[in-house]
């Protein structure tokens, strides 16, 4: 019974917006011209949407926070809007914080901890941080909400339920890459749910940055850690945002401090291959002396050595403006789905070629517009980005705004450029391969290639040169023949059916038995005119572009 009241909830408040979404593309969702949206109407519904994401709970907002930096898949204003999104959900009283510590511990609070803080120094959608004292430290004790498990558990099956049945409606790869999303995170939040797996994450970080006293991470007290309560110890600092005392008197240098933060996601994607996936100023903070404190380590992405080596090769293949291997490595990351035709992307990897140019050529291009520029390619074209590359674009564009809110004159692309070339011997030391087995490699595709064009040529001559049509062309076309062919029958059948509602209201004179059949005859039309093309389209797809209006 409970599923069904939280299924009709979610049903009732979203199916309002799907509606919206579709009839501005037909004012009468399967007829009619677009509905007259303006990037106001879009700027309404989309700060209603996010309230009513927040009234659904900790998991929507949740989502909607991974969503608000895919702006592949979601277009403008909604991402600004979602972007917004805090976790905006009330702090669990001090008597349930205190009874989690209490079930997982088996020991009242006042005998683990010297001092326990009732009031919360931070409350989220998962849970919420208090601060406590244990053997003489100060600490950070963070507490899962009770029943939180369950209702994401709940949330997740009924979001894939609609997810199933949005594929069969809109099949296109936009819902794909939903999808894509919400299963990535159905199984990172519940890593996110286990404080073990944090506490794992931040040991990891700490042990990879030990020789680094510049960059910390807050040290786990194991001992009193368990699945639902994570004790860490308590590092003071000031968050990314609100440094502008510091930097004004001179204790901290702005450009030592975005050098160091910019090197630390660069090492962290490229050469460690573990990466901080939650980048925002509440997470980063600055101590007075420079150090670095990366706090809340729920989502880490481990990002393998094959990706971080196509990676590589997509920016080198950039460099030298080599197309093919620009969709060569597009194909290895994932990014494009396999039943698409090489043919089809070619213009998107001529346009991301393009973007990076301009990149390098321009002096007044931004890391967030060049950014932008991306996600709108791939929101266009078929592709899907690949979560390391949005996580990393996230930071990226992070310290690139918080540049700007000190320095006008922040030049992120050049920081970028200056950092790579900073690290450039190591990243290609860790993550590509040795030279030598890429040039055994380079050399292997060379004698490869002058064989195919020696076989073509010889084929040629011989005049034995066929054309062969892919099965998956044959099958397209077989498809759009037994479309048509449907259609011809539906248009058939509806003229016939007019036709003998006329001949049988010329010798019954019944007005109601005529009606019903030219109605069944138009409807018949309408499904063979609109239906098969469009449940097809993307149903967001007519708001890219749109922006959000100055304030």
């Amino acid at each position: 019974m409970k599923r069904v009241f939280r299924g009709g909830r979610i049903m009732i408040r979203l199916i309002p917006f799907l509606v919206a979404f579709l009839r501005d593309r037909r004012r009468f969702i399967l007829l009619g011209s677009p509905a007259r949206r303006g990037a106001e109407d879009h700027e309404r519904r989309a700060q209603r949407l996010v309230a009513v994401i927040a009234g659904l709970g900790p998991t929507f907002i949740k989502l909607a926070q991974i969503f608000s930096a895919r702006a592949d898949l979601v277009p403008e204003p909604y991402l600004s809007a979602m972007g917004t999104l805090q976790d905006q959900v009330p702090p669990i009283t001090a008597e349930a914080a205190r009874g989690v510590v209490e079930a997982e511990l088996g020991t009242p609070v006042s005998q683990v901890f010297e001092e326990f803080h009732d009031t919360p120094m931070a409350a989220a959608s998962l849970g919420q941080v208090h601060r406590a004292r244990y053997q003489g430290r100060d600490v950070a004790v963070k507490v899962l909400r009770p029943d939180v498990e369950e209702m994401v558990a709940l949330d997740l099956d009924l979001s894939f339920r609609i997810l199933f049945w949005l594929n069969i409606l809109f099949p296109n790869p936009h819902v794909r890459g939903i999808t894509n999303v919400v299963r990535e995170f159905s199984a990172r939040v519940r890593e996110e749910m286990d404080f073990r797996s944090e506490a794992e994450n931040m040991e990891r970080f700490r042990k990879a940055f030990r020789d680094d006293p510049r960059v910390r991470a807050p040290l786990v007290y194991s001992a009193v850690s368990t699945r639902r309560v994570l004790v860490m110890e308590y590092l003071k600092g000031t968050k990314l945002d609100r440094l502008q005392d510091q930097f004004a008197s001179g204790r901290l240098d702005f450009d030592e401090v975005m050098e160091r933060l910019t090197g630390l996601y660069l090492r962290m994607m490229m050469m460690d291959g573990f990466l901080h996936a939650d980048p925002h100023p509440g997470n980063l903070l600055v101590d007075d002396d420079g150090t670095i404190v990366v706090l809340d380590w729920g989502m880490a992405l481990e990002i393998p050595r094959w990706t971080r080596d196509s990676i590589l090769s997509i920016a080198l293949a950039v460099e030298r403006e080599d197309l093919d291997g620009i969709i060569n490595g597009m194909y290895r990351l994932g990014m494009v789905s396999p039943e698409v035709a090489r043919g089809d992307i070619r213009e998107a990897a001529t346009e991301v070629m393009r973007i990076m140019e301009r990149a390098r050529t321009s002096h007044r291009e931004r890391v967030q517009e060049i950014i932008q520029e991306i996600w709108d390619t791939f929101y266009t074209w078929p592709l899907l980005l690949p979560q390391e590359l949005v996580y990393f674009f996230r930071a990226a564009v992070l310290l690139e705004g918080i540049g700007f809110r000190y320095d006008r004159d922040f030049n992120g692309l050049f920081l970028i450029r200056r950092v790579i070339g900073t690290h450039r011997s190591r990243i290609m030391k860790e993550t590509a391969r040795e030279p030598l087995s890429r040039a055994r490699d380079a050399m292997g595709e060379a004698l490869s290639s002058l064989r195919s064009i020696r076989d073509l040529v010889t084929r040629v001559e011989r005049e034995e040169l066929r054309v062969r049509v892919h099965p998956r062309d044959a099958q397209s076309q077989e498809r759009f023949l037994h479309l048509q062919a449907r259609r011809l029958l539906l248009s058939i059948f509806a003229t016939a059916t007019a036709l003998i509602s006329a001949i049988l209201f010329i010798a019954l004179r019944n007005v109601w038995l005529l009606g019903l059949g030219l109605l069944a005859a138009l409807i018949m039309f309408l499904f063979t005119l609109l239906v098969p093309t469009h449940l097809l389209e993307n149903p967001l797809r007519h708001t890219r572009g749109i922006r959000p209006p100055t304030r």
